[in-house]
């Protein structure tokens, strides 16, 4: 899925749409996987100079991507689209419409617990952090660095900072996070049920439909491994008065006014995949420089003060 959080941030995709000829270029890749620059420029009729620079315009944008292959007759680029999806925040959940609230970015390697089962691994922006399927490696100093993790079970669990005003109440959490599965390998149809937990209390589960590895990742290092979880599925859930929702889909009942939080509370929010799931898939959790939103755990806390006297 191609995100544009902010309106504005959307022009050169708006631009690239804006012609019929790109849009039979986007058809003849959907209908075909991938072609190279002959074929496109052979089926619809014009010369690969013309093509070169709609194709250019769609790649600029994260629509397509093109790759170079090297074959019996030469350098050949090959072109296909990069994602299934796009997805524009007209406002977004965490515009801040008043001065009652506060953001936090979370790296995911800031967990303040853990427990992993393989397969497990950790990484920075740049190596791997020790060897992957040893869980002892999520307890290197490192691991503050970490923009990657995954893992076949267990969970992490971060400590949301808790700013809130003396006497202010809590009315919404709002978390958005980058999430897939967690397969030898990758296997895009690998569910995994996902439990969210909030100071250990279960608000939700989600089912991630798989472990991505079918293209490479708008933001995964060119370093990263091909047959490795290349990207996620980017996922917003919200806790506030009528219940806790993923993507705007209620999945529990459980409301915020349940936890009583105030100025002096300890939010911790945990990440889980227990064996008791009907789906054992495991969990990957990127955050900014892998996958496809270049984003670290985003927190939105927004609180209600009391009326002032006057």
């Amino acid at each position: 899925m191609l995100h544009i959080k902010k309106i504005e941030d959307g022009i050169e995709l708006y631009k690239a749409l804006g012609s019929q000829l790109r849009i039979e270029i986007i058809q003849l890749l959907l209908e075909n996987k991938e072609l190279n620059m002959n074929e496109i420029a052979a089926r619809l009729g014009i010369t690969n100079g013309a093509l070169t620079s709609h194709i250019k315009k769609l790649e600029e944008c994260g629509l397509l991507s093109v790759l170079a292959e090297h074959g019996g007759h030469g350098n050949q680029k090959i072109c296909r689209v990069n994602t299934d999806r796009i997805l524009i925040d007209i406002k977004s959940q965490f515009q801040e419409e008043n001065k009652n609230m506060y953001s936090i970015d979370i790296p995911v390697g800031q967990y303040t617990d853990y427990h992993v089962q393989p397969t497990c691994g950790i990484a920075t922006q740049k190596q791997l952090i020790g060897e992957v399927d040893d869980p002892r490696y999520f307890a290197h100093p490192d691991r503050t660095d970490a923009h990657i993790l995954w893992f076949g079970k267990g969970y992490v669990e971060y400590l949301i900072p808790n700013l809130l005003p003396l006497s202010a109440q809590v009315q919404q959490i709002v978390i958005s996070m980058e999430l897939s599965s967690e397969a030898p390998g990758t296997n895009n149809d690998w569910p995994s049920d996902i439990a969210f937990l909030l100071n250990d209390t279960p608000i939700g589960t989600w089912t991630s439909p798989g472990d991505f590895g079918d293209i490479h990742g708008l933001f995964t290092p060119s370093w990263w491994f091909p047959y490795w979880n290349q990207y996620g599925l980017l996922k917003t859930l919200i806790l506030n008065k009528n219940g806790t929702f993923i993507d705007g889909l209620k999945i529990s009942d459980i409301r915020i006014q349940d936890f009583h939080f105030d100025y002096k509370s300890s939010i911790h929010f945990k990440l889980s995949v227990s064996e008791d799931s009907s789906n054992i898939g495991g969990l990957t959790l990127f955050g900014s420089n892998f996958g496809n939103y270049n984003q670290d755990i985003k927190v939105l806390v927004s609180y209600q003060l009391p009326p002032q006297d006057n």
